[in-house]
């Protein structure tokens, strides 16, 4: 296993929730604030737990820990509203701070000082622990509380959505910052303290510019309301937590979402950056800590850089140097086509069914179950139109081929044509009866094709917009349909677990491909058009001669393949495949004699799963590696997979006892 690399370290179980969690600045040392009153301090060298301090014997809340700048300090609050100072070494209280139902606390820059948060703010001398200053004006609850980096100004929000900037020698309110919708529960300074970036039960996360007080950016993806933000080291990007388990990474340029990482299975209240900026480590009530490894940016097989739920859509950009892929999970990720590396995460916002390069290959348009159709600048990432007509969700789109108009079929009947310079509707095709599945444009781009839930293929004029031929012969939903790259055949899946090839200069069937023993959910030809693959249902993906209609290959899943696409150069024979396990995979096709399909790379969601693997003889493991891998089910050594086999076999013996017991006999051996 030598240059094996994990896209995650062993991640901390605790015996409470975890409310709150810091890095020592040094980066030494790690500390944790649990809902049972105790801070538990780690070495990060090996990630054991050096300390437990008890801050409330009484079992309250601890609400924030934080390093001084030095890192011989831990402060730390809880509901019984006593902050308390410890030495991070040897974890001697140090000083009480009385505080009055504090919520939150912050070391100045320099250390001497630190900021508490209650219905005032209070500023206390860290040697004498006398209360030196408090900012009052508040209208309610202060409950997060931060200091600038220069030390002048300290930023406080509050229960009532309020965010306030003060002057700390003055002592005055100098910015009051309104537009949350809701309570204010985190908030951060960046590296050199020119924005402020809060989080809100709103689910959104705002950056202000702390001279001006106005609002940079809004972002939003977070399906739940966010309670933790944090910039990374060099302020480039922000990281996210919040009730939807999913920690977020952002561009603070652009207020674009990078990556999504899933792995908790409750809220998360805590995200803090490694001084280094290599590592992000999130905490939640599931009472664990987890550890992400981002100097790689998470894009190993094993890891948080795949999608968290079904890949329903995938395509090759135009030069073929990239790909993206669209998810239940509600986003976009682009993938280098060479490494598999994760470029870029956009989020539409809802259920991704369908994603689609523009022929220019500078724009990408995905639509989804909030029935609408969204235009992204792959340059900056941002969404540049939202395309609003629909009344059902939107389940295919296909740009035209030469960029100007992007068509979207909906589960309301229809497939509207969009202006992609304006995003103004042009023309609105009816009559389709149901559902429309499927829609794309012939590569003279003068006619369009839709196929739905009758069965039938619909052959439509650009020109005027009207239905001039219907292919009949499914029996079920037609949910896929492709043109060959000449345009001189159109192919065909559907739920009777058939593909049709129709020729289309007659405009009639010419092969009639079987082999699938379930619906067929996607075609799609090779760039030079000798090849079709097919995905289904029963899990398995198919090649297919197209001259001969002759199956040329079947490979087995584990998983349903939702979507497929083959690399747009014709000098390449690459498939990519989404899956309904999240994975996406690339493959050659290499023909020895027999078609066969080569794994090139592969990127996964799910966690690295090694149950019943022994770990006896492998090199270059360290112990953190050991620790992931028997948390992932891993054992040391084939005795253990022995005993642990041998206790299932008693178990299994002794429920078919009870059950002979129970019915009388009839359970034969």
């Amino acid at each position: 296993m030598t240059g094996v690399q994990f896209g995650e370290l062993p991640f901390l179980t605790e015996n409470g929730e975890v409310i709150t969690c810091a890095y020592s600045p040094d980066g030494k040392s790690f500390a944790i604030g649990l809902v049972n009153g105790n801070v538990s301090v780690y070495t990060t060298s090996n990630w054991e737990r050096i300390l437990i301090l008890n801050h409330d014997s009484n079992g309250g809340r601890v609400y924030r820990v934080v390093y001084s700048p030095q890192s011989d300090q831990i402060a730390s609050c809880s509901d019984t509203g006593a902050v308390k100072l410890w030495h991070a070494g040897t974890g001697e209280c140090l000083r009480v701070l009385e505080a009055d139902g504090a919520l939150c606390v912050a070391y100045s820059p320099q250390g001497d000082r630190v900021a508490s948060a209650a219905e005032t703010v209070r500023i206390w001398d860290v040697t004498t622990g006398e209360c030196l200053q408090t900012l009052s004006g508040n209208s309610e609850v202060v409950i997060c509380v931060a200091y600038s980096p220069q030390g002048d100004q300290i930023a406080s929000g509050c229960m009532d959505s309020v965010v306030r900037l003060w002057d700390v020698e003055s002592e005055s309110c100098s910015h009051i910052l309104l537009g949350h919708g809701d309570k204010v529960p985190g908030l951060a300074y960046s590296p050199k303290g020119d924005q402020l970036a809060t989080a809100s039960m709103d689910s959104t996360i705002r950056l202000w510019d702390v001279r001006t007080g106005d609002c940079r950016l809004v972002l939003t993806g977070h399906s739940a309301p966010v309670i933790s933000v944090a910039f990374s080291p060099k302020g480039d990007q922000l990281a996210s937590g919040a009730g939807d388990m999913t920690v977020r990474l952002w561009d603070v340029e652009s207020g674009a979402c990078r990556q999504t990482i899933t792995g908790h299975n409750h809220s998360i209240l805590a995200v803090a950056y490694s001084p280094k900026g290599d590592q992000i480590a999130s905490g939640s009530t599931d009472k664990t800590v987890r550890l992400q490894d981002v100097s790689t940016g998470g894009a190993l097989f094993f890891g948080p850089s795949g999608h968290s739920m079904a890949a329903m859509s995938i395509s090759y950009s135009p030069n073929g140097d990239q790909m993206v892929s669209g998810s239940v999970d509600q986003t976009l990720r682009l993938w280098s086509a060479e490494t598999g590396e994760c470029c870029q995460v956009m989020d539409h916002g809802e259920l991704i069914a369908c994603v689609a390069y523009s022929p220019r290959g500078n724009r990408i348009a995905s639509g989804g179950n909030d029935k609408t159709v969204r235009l992204w600048d792959l340059a900056t990432g941002a969404c540049q139109r939202t395309l609003i007509g629909h009344g059902g969700n939107v389940r295919n789109i296909a740009f035209s081929p030469d960029g100007v108009t992007v068509a979207s079929a909906s589960e309301d009947g229809t497939v509207r044509l969009w202006d992609t310079a304006t995003g103004s509707w042009r023309r609105t095709l009816c009559g389709l009866g149901a559902r429309v599945d499927d829609v794309v444009y012939s590569p003279n781009g003068e006619r369009i094709a839709t196929s739905g839930g009758d069965g039938a293929i619909r052959l439509w004029s650009v020109e005027n917009g009207e239905c001039h031929q219907i292919l009949i012969g499914h029996i079920g939903a037609a949910k896929s349909i492709a043109y060959s790259p000449q345009g001189n055949q159109l192919a065909s899946g559907s739920n009777d677990t058939t593909i049709r090839l129709w020729n289309m200069e007659s405009e009639e069937r010419s092969f009639t491909l079987t082999g699938h023993s379930e619906g067929v959910f996607r075609v799609a030809y090779s760039a030079k058009g000798n090849l079709l693959a097919s995905t289904s249902l029963d899990k398995t993906v198919r090649l297919w001669d197209v001259a001969s209609g002759q199956c040329l290959l079947k490979k087995t899943f584990q998983a349903i393949t939702t979507s497929i696409a083959w690399s747009t150069r014709p000098d390449e024979s690459y498939l990519v495949t989404g899956c309904w396990d999240g994975s996406v995979l690339k493959w050659e096709v290499v023909q020895e004699g027999e078609y066969c399909m080569r794994l090139c790379w592969g990127v996964t969601n799910g966690l690295l799963t090694v149950t019943d693997a022994t770990m006896q003889d492998v090199q270059g493991l360290s112990r953190l590696n050991k620790e992931l891998l028997k948390q992932r089910g891993a054992v040391d050594e084939p005795q253990d997979l022995l005993h642990e086999a041998s206790k299932k076999v008693a178990t299994m013996a002794s429920v078919v006892s009870e059950l002979k017991k129970s019915f009388n006999g009839v359970v034969q051996e």
